[in-house]
């Protein structure tokens, strides 16, 4: 590392704060982590896809964007599909 560095020290937060990201790279994390613990939660019940979109009364196409943590979707569905998987979905503002 460069001992000049003006980041040195500093914690991830404070660069992606300076850098103008931190809420959109947060926004992401959270999506990640909430499509890979419902994609968990399916795999320990051994629930396919398919019997996840029809628990939904959607398409398996929606569910997949519904897992794709690229994709915007509402905080009702995403109770939904925790509620199917016997999780709850926990949202709190810090």
């Amino acid at each position: 590392m460069n001992a000049t560095s003006p980041h040195l020290g500093s914690s991830l937060d404070d660069f992606l704060k300076e850098e103008g990201i931190f809420e959109k790279t947060q926004t992401q994390a959270i999506k990640e982590v909430i499509a890979w613990q419902l994609t968990q939660a399916m795999q320990e019940q051994a629930m396919s896809k398919t019997r996840m979109a029809a628990l939904l009364q959607t398409s398996r196409s929606q569910l997949d964007r519904l897992l794709d943590p690229t994709s915007d979707v509402t905080l009702s569905t995403l109770e939904r599909a925790a509620a199917l998987v016997g999780r709850k979905l926990s949202i709190t503002l810090v």
